[in-house]
């Protein structure tokens, strides 16, 4: 996540870190290296031009006091200013005082908004809501199809009516909703290739209608300031009242994530970050903050463990560390636990200082199917004690599990040096420290 722009501003402010005091003179060479990183990343220009002016002026209107070095300063002061520039804070759903809640959701083809109004339902109805999916996008080819799938994986109701206009979907939907007591209506609206001015008048006509509580744009933030110049129109025509941004996983350089408050004056309030139905989470300004100056995301990590590992588990798994009695089977239920947390690179570089650390070393997802393939051609008492792991042994799970000799000695190796490593952070408590929720990572980097 904007691993480009987290190079280009630590770069940038190297030179400044090696100063004893902050001057006019290093304090504009810094930041000219700043504006150009913003730039690159394909920040708006008028917002990069504020930016830089609110930096440069709060540094040098402040004196750096204490035993804080200049380039720590000067990186809080750009950490807070990204942090408002994003929205200072979490911007929660508008809930209705009487049910239901309508959360209107608009977009173009191709943004991931279908999806988002599957992960969106699946959030609720984890929180405790009764949602319904409504298919009011009849002119996509599948479209409403996809969103019955995504509501069926989720056991959720779709409302849909073949033949029908959107207007007529809607309020028949809204019937719908108040007959069997569900308490969020969430509306898939239609979305083109480029903005037209048949599917504004629709969206516009909905939104009339429906008088939604929640007007929602999802855009794909990979498309940089096109994504921000999409929402301005949107929101000329609806009002929005938050935005969402996809695909934050892949390969985004930032510019809609850092330009788009100030434009459109709207608050971000979901990121979409995988493409799985439970990859969605809530806007954090000061959390991205960090991330994109390389400082990590701990809060979030450890909130995604917390989501997966139940507590009497994790006290189980703890006194088994203590016996010294964890198994290749625990390995692999913790390994499952953090598959379902999100990709590995995503999650190390949630950790403080590891994501700069990892810069050009490979992570390989994919060993984790190599590591499961290896323990399941294991037999369950080899599971259960390691030490039976002769030769003979280890050429049958080599030949079992489609690896080499070598992957299977490296895997127990480091198995055997992770149990050590437990051992000591259960011994100093470290699984206190971290909530004793935090399962360790597998085998899947590479230099």
């Amino acid at each position: 996540m904007f691993e480009s722009l987290s190079d280009k501003l630590d770069s940038a402010l190297r030179a400044i870190r090696g100063q004893n005091k902050l001057t006019e003179q290093n304090v504009d060479e810094a930041l000219t290296e700043v504006r150009r990183a913003l730039l690159d990343a394909d920040v708006n220009f008028n917002v990069v031009k504020k930016f830089i002016e609110d930096v440069k002026e709060k540094s040098l209107g402040m004196e750096v006091k204490g035993n804080v070095l200049p380039g720590q300063f000067m990186i809080k002061l750009i950490h807070d200013e990204l942090v408002s520039l994003m929205g200072s804070s979490k911007s929660d759903l508008i809930k209705a005082q009487q049910a239901p809640t309508v959360i209107m959701v608009a977009g173009l083809q191709g943004s991931g908004k279908t999806t988002f109004c599957g992960k969106l339902a699946n959030s609720l109805k984890k929180q405790g809501r009764l949602p319904l999916l409504v298919a009011c996008d009849i002119y996509r080819p599948a479209a409403v199809d996809q969103l019955k799938t995504l509501g069926q994986s989720i056991a959720l109701p779709v409302f849909s009516k073949e033949g029908a206009k959107p207007s007529e979907i809607a309020d028949e939907a809204m019937s719908y909703a108040r007959k069997f007591g569900r308490d969020t209506v969430i509306v898939d609206t239609a979305g083109r290739l480029t903005i037209d001015e048949e599917m504004m008048k629709e969206v516009e006509d909905l939104r009339n209608q429906l008088k939604p509580h929640e007007i929602l744009f999802v855009c794909d933030s990979m498309t940089g300031q096109d994504a921000v110049n999409t929402a301005q129109a949107f929101h000329d025509k609806l009002e929005l009242t938050g935005v969402v941004l996809t695909k934050l996983d892949g390969d985004t350089r930032g510019g809609a994530a850092l330009s788009i408050r100030a434009v459109v004056g709207k608050p971000i309030k979901f990121v979409g970050v995988g493409e799985k139905i439970d990859a969605l989470e809530p806007f954090y300004p000061e959390r991205i903050a960090s991330r994109i100056l390389g400082m990590g995301d701990i809060v979030t990590l450890v909130e995604k463990a917390q989501a997966q590992i139940d507590e009497k588990e994790a006290e189980r798994l703890e006194e088994k560390l203590k016996k010294n009695e964890f198994t290749f089977e625990d390995f692999l239920d913790q390994m499952k636990l953090i598959k379902k947390m999100g990709s590995l690179r995503d999650l190390l570089g949630m950790i403080p200082g590891v994501d700069k650390a990892l810069r050009g070393v490979e992570i390989d997802d994919k060993a984790f199917g190599r590591v499961e393939a290896i323990i399941h051609s294991m037999t369950k008492e080899e599971r259960g004690n390691p030490r039976l792991l002769n030769g003979s042994r280890r050429k049958r799970i080599a030949s079992g599990s489609g690896t080499s000799i070598q992957d299977v000695n490296r895997l127990i190796k480091q198995f055997e040096d992770m149990q050590k490593m437990m051992r000591n952070m259960t011994k100093g408590k470290m699984a206190n420290m971290m909530g004793r929720r935090l399962p360790q990572m597998p085998f899947g980097m590479k230099r």
